[in-house]
């Protein structure tokens, strides 16, 4: 109990360092941010929101999602999400992740390396962890689907930018219901006050869950989350929701409502316990719902060596 009343302390610090960035990070930039990342970083691949999360669970865990975001728009985005983590040793995880956007002209990718340590608590499955990321990222313009000059030097200019590195910090204590974690995606960014636009714009991510697990019942589990995230530019955003597991988890529902008026939600299926499938659709509660459709997305994900 004294450990986890300082990992209370510890995540609160942080959080509050996070709003503090937040509010000097304002002014470093207009970038687009990217509003709703993958579904999928919920509760099927926690891995894409936090490094510390790679190489939680035993075995090698492969992720692969693909986004088709406000296809009302022409250029509107069109994001592909992969990653695949494992557990070395009992400590230690490694993972990689890759990220795809393409939105008009503009194309980004991001190649993430991360580490994670972890460090056992005394109970069963009771464990904090730290993990780390080195990140490279890449944006270009694709000159072939450009209406106009070809020859204008802004184009070549922008695809001559040096590639840019990042990091990202991520923390968390997890046990056999409980789950509290924070991540800083753009340490680089922060430190430096360059704005390069990468990873939507992302300052801070914290949430934390709590899984239930009824005896004697159809349900296998059921989670309810809370996130925070911040936003480059834009007011912090809450999610709110649940996944609720069935049939020895074979079958599961998720929802999660966000304050800048979207609701995602999704059904899914465990063949095997080996493959997972998720389909998630995001609505437009507020705002751009007048001018754009949803949002569709699909991932999978396959267990390996468990």
């Amino acid at each position: 109990m004294i450990m986890i009343k300082k990992l209370y302390t510890s995540l609160i610090v942080f959080t509050g360092i996070c709003l503090s960035l937040k509010s000097q990070g304002q002014t470093l930039g207009n970038s687009q941010a990217l509003l709703e990342p993958s579904g999928t970083q919920y509760f099927q691949n926690q891995y894409l929101a936090n490094p510390a999360m790679a190489g939680l669970d035993t075995g090698l865990h492969i992720n692969a999602s693909y986004r088709n975001q406000w296809n009302g728009m022409n250029g509107a985005p069109v994001t592909k999400f992969a990653s695949a983590d494992i557990k070395v040793e009992e400590r230690m995880g490694v993972g990689v992740n890759i990220f795809n956007d393409v939105a008009g002209l503009i194309n980004r990718t991001r190649v993430g390396l991360s580490y994670a340590y972890r460090i056992p608590l005394g109970q069963p499955h009771q464990q904090l962890s730290f993990g780390l990321s080195a990140v490279w990222n890449i944006q270009r313009l694709n000159v072939k689907d450009v209406n106009g000059d070809m020859n204008d030097p802004a184009f070549g200019a922008f695809n001559r930018r040096d590639n840019y590195f990042e990091a990202e910090y991520g923390m968390a204590y997890t046990d056999e219901h409980l789950n509290i974690q924070a991540s800083l995606p753009n340490i680089r960014n922060m430190v430096t006050n360059r704005d390069e636009g990468i990873n939507g714009g992302s300052i801070f991510f914290s949430a934390v869950s709590y899984r239930f697990r009824p005896q004697g019942s159809v349900l296998s589990s059921i989670e309810p989350k809370l996130c925070f995230r911040g936003i480059r530019g834009y007011d912090n955003i809450l999610d709110a929701g649940f996944n609720v597991t069935f049939l020895d988890n074979v079958a599961n529902i998720m929802t999660m409502y966000h304050s800048s008026k979207s609701l995602t939600t999704g059904l899914g299926v465990n063949i095997m316990k080996t493959l997972g499938i998720q389909a998630m659709y995001t609505f437009q509660t507020g705002g751009l719902k007048t001018y754009v459709n949803g949002t569709y997305e699909i991932g999978a994900t396959l267990h390996l060596f468990k």
